[in-house]
Parts: structure tokens; C-alpha cells; sequence
């Protein structure tokens, strides 16, 4: 009886709590998510869309983390290996960290300072993640070289569909 309820008991805490898929595959941001703000390295605030705009005509990946998360953690050394396996491969990172200085921190002991790195500091619910639909990190979106969404959801930077994603905007 005690395994059947520890069974039952772990069945709904993973069922609660586990990153799900979205039910869509958006492939362009509505206006609202665009206009997002987030915080630059420096502390100048950008929207979304000034973001995207540095980045026009490159494919871009951008890989919402956070210090506080594990997996985005472990997932660190393959987003490297991905970016050495695809130099012409632009990168940002979109922390989720819970303070200003939590993530300044990680951005210095994880070696990624060097990066292009934003912060929300409106916290994980606003306009740009709402749209999204982003309930769980790492999580990587493709932007193709115009700007749409060319692969929506990964959640490992060795996902199979990625790679394959990059290749086919490459060509």
C-alpha cells in the first residue's frame, strides 16, 4: 500500500510539474511580446524587438536559463558545443533568475559574461513568456534570418530537431 501511494503521489507532482509542450508551434511574436522590456549586462533596458533587430538577417538561438535551475546548468557545456559546431550561429541568453544580482553572478561563475546576456527583470510572467508559452527551463528558440520563429520548442540544446532546424536555414 505504501509503494501504490508513493507511486501515486510522484505520478501527480510529475504530472503538475513538468515542463509541458505547447499545443501550438507559433512562428512569429505578436506585438505585445515584442515590446517586452529586458534588462541588458549594462542595465539599458530593450524590448524584445530591439533585440531581435541587432540580429537581423542571422539565424539566432536564444536560451531561456536560470542560475536556480539545474538542467539549464548541465545544459551549459552542449550550448557551447552547439555554438562551436555552427560558428555562423548567433546566441543570446534570456535569464529567468530571480534577482538582478543572482544573475550577475551566474553570468561570472557559469563563464558566460562574455555572451550576449538579457535578464527579465519583470519576473517569469510578463508579455514575451506569456506568448510564448514558457513554463519550464532551458528552453531554446530558432529565429530565422527574417525574424520568424523557425523551431519553437526544444528543451535541450542536443535535441536532434534543433540541429536539424539550424541546418536547414543554413542551406
Amino acid at each position: 500500500m505504501k509503494k501504490i501511494f508513493s507511486f501515486l503521489i510522484l505520478f501527480i507532482f510529475c504530472t503538475i510539474f513538468a515542463q509541458k509542450v505547447p499545443q501550438v508551434n507559433k512562428t512569429e511574436f505578436s506585438k505585445e511580446a515584442l515590446a517586452q522590456k529586458i534588462t541588458s549586462q549594462n542595465g539599458k533596458k530593450l524590448s524584445v524587438s530591439e533585440v531581435l533587430k541587432m540580429h537581423e538577417g542571422k539565424i539566432l538561438i536564444i536560451d531561456f536559463w536560470a542560475s536556480w535551475c539545474r538542467d539549464c546548468i548541465l545544459a551549459l557545456p552542449s550550448t557551447k558545443e552547439l555554438k562551436e559546431n555552427n560558428p555562423e550561429i548567433e546566441f543570446v541568453y534570456f535569464s529567468l533568475d530571480r534577482s538582478h544580482e543572482q544573475w550577475k553572478k551566474a553570468l561570472e561563475k557559469y563563464n558566460i559574461a562574455d555572451q550576449e546576456n538579457y535578464w527579465f527583470d519583470e519576473g517569469w510572467k510578463n508579455n514575451f513568456n506569456n506568448y510564448i508559452d514558457l513554463n519550464w527551463v532551458p528552453r531554446f528558440i530558432v529565429i530565422d534570418q527574417k525574424g520568424a520563429i523557425a523551431n519553437y520548442y526544444s528543451i535541450n540544446p542536443k535535441d536532434p530537431e534543433l540541429q536539424k532546424t539550424l541546418n536547414s536555414l543554413k542551406n
